[in-house]
């Protein structure tokens, strides 16, 4: 590309001609503001909601409480000992089985919440959780 001749200098000019840059750009703002209105018609449709994943059922909680006194309490109901097996078996034969979190007073003997786990576990109870306080700080 030749250079233009500076008004009475002999020097060539070596700016570059930014105008045919600019007829371009132009030229290009033009056809997008002409497409991006066509690319947005369309017909309004209410399509309809499908979900492909399956529904998650999730186990219930169980709560036993074994208080101060060695005493046992299912949910909200007091269990005698000789009941505890046999409500535990018909809680473990539910689908899904239920979580079982155990709350054991601070001051009750081990020994009852020991007796307690036991009988879980020989009812068939597959997840086991203890309650706790977290410490005060």
């Amino acid at each position: 590309m030749a250079g233009f001749n500076a008004d009475e200098h002999d020097e060539v000019m070596s700016e570059i001609n930014m105008v045919p840059f600019i007829d371009v750009m132009l030229v290009l703002l033009i056809i997008f503001i002409i497409t991006v209105p066509v690319m947005k018609h369309a017909v309004n449709v209410e399509l309809p909601r499908a979900a492909n994943e399956k529904e998650v059922v999730l186990p219930q909680t169980l709560r036993l409480t074994v208080q101060a006194d060695g005493s046992y309490w299912l949910g909200e109901e007091r269990i005698a000992d000789a009941q505890l097996g046999a409500r535990l078996q018909a809680e473990a034969a539910k689908t899904p089985q239920p979580d079982l979190h155990i709350r054991g007073d601070r001051d009750v003997r081990y020994e009852r919440v020991a007796q307690a786990m036991a009988a879980a576990q020989q009812a068939g109870l597959a997840k086991i959780g203890f309650i706790t306080e977290p410490p005060k700080r």
